[in-house]
């Protein structure tokens, strides 16, 4: 099956089909970023022909047409592929070859040692709005997971490369300002993403991916938090202008983004967006669940 890049994502086509041409070099290089680190990992000519290769592409697809492929475990319109760019090798997008090999893992979120499955699965449940994510012994989690893998086969074991996650960019001491970030949004996002932060279809798929709204990232998703956002928007957009907007601009169009609602949070404690605060966005990076903004409550999740 033949994939094309569109505006940057990997439309496949022809719907009915279930493999993915992995590569197209010539057009990969408008999104690779610059300084990349050193490490790169395998190209898809040293796949060996075999049921391995065949699990590894099978990964490859789930994740660049997630939706269309594992709809059970999809509740919005997104796809692994549209917060880990170039296919999950892309440096400072949160690469693959840089998180498979540092799990197991504790992480805060849970208070929990995560295995790279049940990270897995935690993308399901909040990225991509999933509800019940697939089981850990699932063959979405093990195709996906044998994708990472592959294209960590030649990193270092626990060590953390340059490029893994999105680097930190620090909050301005002014802060964020939403009607700024409103302007940035307007000038620079919209083009691609909609004036409503609905995104663009093609048929019934998404080939840019919604903002807000019932078909985007829901309030546990880790992109819910400003200074999450404000650090890939920095290092990974606009397409085709990557770096070209400061700190700043980034705090402020991630803040104006995360402003609007979404999808509610899974872990809503008792029906309380108050009682869900206090335990999972409290001290969970900067974002503005349970918070009034403009004389509204932010966080009451949409449909």
């Amino acid at each position: 099956m033949k994939a094309i890049l569109l505006m940057g994502m990997l439309i496949a086509l022809p719907a009915q089909a279930t493999t993915i041409a992995m590569e197209d070099q010539s057009q990969l290089q408008a999104v690779k970023p610059p300084n990349a680190p050193a490490f790169q990992p395998p190209r898809e000519s040293e796949l060996p022909d075999n049921a391995y290769g065949k699990l590894v592409r099978q990964g490859y697809g789930l994740f660049v047409d997630t939706k269309r492929l594992a709809p059970q475990f999809v509740g919005n319109g997104l796809n692994c592929s549209n917060c880990h760019l170039d296919q999950g090798r892309m440096a400072n997008s949160a690469p693959l070859w840089g998180a498979y090999p540092m799990y197991p893992a504790y992480r805060k979120k849970n208070d929990k040692v995560n295995t790279f499955a049940e990270r897995l699965q935690g993308c399901f449940q909040f990225s991509m709005n999933g509800g019940t994510p697939p089981a850990a012994d699932s063959p979405e989690i093990t195709a996906l997971s044998v994708y990472a893998y592959w294209l960590s086969s030649k990193a270092p074991l626990g060590v953390e490369l340059p490029g893994r996650g999105y680097p930190d960019v620090a909050q301005p001491a002014s802060g964020y300002d939403l009607a700024r970030g409103a302007q940035v949004y307007n000038g620079q996002c919209a083009i691609c993403h909609g004036a409503q932060g609905q995104g663009q279809k093609v048929g019934e798929g998404y080939v840019m991916p919604p903002l807000w709204g019932k078909d985007s990232y829901n309030w546990g998703a880790g992109m819910h938090r400003i200074n999450t956002a404000a650090s890939f928007i920095k290092h990974n957009m606009p397409l085709g202008k990557i770096g070209s907007l400061s700190d700043q601009q980034a705090w402020d169009v991630a803040a104006y983004i995360n402003s609007h609602e979404r999808p509610q949070d899974p872990r809503l404690v008792e029906g309380s967006i108050e009682k869900t605060r206090i335990k999972f966005h409290a001290n969970d990076g900067v974002n503005l669940y349970g918070q009034t903004v403009d004389g509204v409550l932010i966080g009451q999740g949409i449909r």
